[in-house]
């Protein structure tokens, strides 16, 4: 697939099949986020791979819009590492790094649902219990992954009345 593709027909995926998503296919995921640019190449990224039910099952306790991951045979939880980069752009760079999550999981015909956590007080701190992280790892999002149940067409979001020349 090629990117723009991948771009215009990349869309949110919530209800997935039972199929598990292969190692080299989780290496590959994770492999396009690290490739993402990032402030002063800082790539403050650290990824914690779910794949345990148990532990799945758990974070949808402390997410209650997270229900997808209840039939979800993978969770991405892309986190920031202050101690990777002391400014705020690991924010950014996460960022970055979770949509090319996304588009690598579109590409290779996977479905995936972003679930934001940061910047949510609550949030960020029952992820990190849950997920047993260090006080400098932040989690940003949760990244749901499985084989989509079925397909959802494409939508078109472009909104001229949203683009300003040179001024506004």
């Amino acid at each position: 697939m090629e990117a723009y593709e991948a771009i215009m027909t990349r869309r949110s995926i919530r209800e997935y099949t039972a199929q598990l998503v292969p190692d080299d296919a989780i290496r590959e995921l994770l492999a396009a986020a690290m490739n993402a640019p990032s402030a002063s190449n800082h790539q403050p990224w650290q990824f914690v791979v779910v794949t345990e039910r148990k532990q799945l099952d758990a974070l949808t306790t402390v997410l209650p819009y997270g229900q997808m991951l209840k039939r979800a045979p993978l969770a991405i939880v892309v986190c920031g590492d202050t101690q990777l980069q002391s400014e705020e752009y690991w924010v950014q760079d996460c960022s970055a790094a979770t949509q090319n999550l996304l588009l690598a999981a579109h590409a290779k015909g996977l479905g995936a649902v972003w679930l934001g956590v940061y910047p949510r007080s609550e949030r960020v701190a029952a992820v990190s219990k849950t997920l047993n992280l260090p006080a400098h790892v932040i989690p940003l999002c949760i990244v749901s992954v499985g084989y989509p149940l079925e397909p959802q067409p494409p939508v078109r979001r472009y909104n001229e009345a949203r683009v300003h020349y040179n001024r506004w």
